[in-house]
């Protein structure tokens, strides 16, 4: 059952009941041309996605994404059906050029993540606020009609 698990980098140096050996030389050289030059380098802080916070109140849903250095124009916030899907795409490109010289450097960072949001809450309402690197959507909750509670006596 265990060769289901997949393993990770850091597992390849573990022995039996979390004793780790150190790292041999020619480990690192092999692990830095195999796994390849960036795999460690990413823009959301060494994750391919960016962190979310979920959190739920009374009246209201909150989904903050942690997205620094991008632009409110940079995202895209779209609801089909109940599957909320946020995306964002951003290009940087400079150019230096002197006497005997020309540096031209791009980046490209691009995002999607999507949400199954249930039925409670209210879709015509959700707002959205990007300030200080975060993205936050409010997914206000609907007005539930009270019902009446029914007295069952025991006969």
């Amino acid at each position: 059952m265990t060769g289901l698990i997949p393993k990770s980098q850091k597992d390849r140096n573990r022995r039996a009941y979390g004793l780790t050996t150190f790292p041999t030389f020619s480990g690192l050289f092999d692990e830095f041309f195999n796994e390849g030059v960036g795999h460690e380098l990413d823009v959301f802080g060494g994750r391919s996605m960016p962190a979310v916070n979920i959190r739920e109140t009374d009246s209201e849903l909150n989904i903050e994404l942690a997205v620094p250095g991008m632009k409110k124009s940079d995202f895209n916030i779209d609801l089909n059906e109940s599957v909320l899907t946020i995306s964002a795409e951003t290009k940087t490109e400079k150019e230096e050029k002197e006497d005997n010289y020309t540096r031209k450097e791009f980046g490209f960072q691009s995002f999607k993540r999507s949400f199954e949001l249930p039925e409670t809450l209210d879709f015509e309402k959700i707002s959205a606020t990007y300030t200080d690197g975060v993205l936050v959507l409010n997914l206000p909750k609907k007005e539930e009609i009270k019902k009446p509670i029914k007295t069952i006596e025991i006969s």
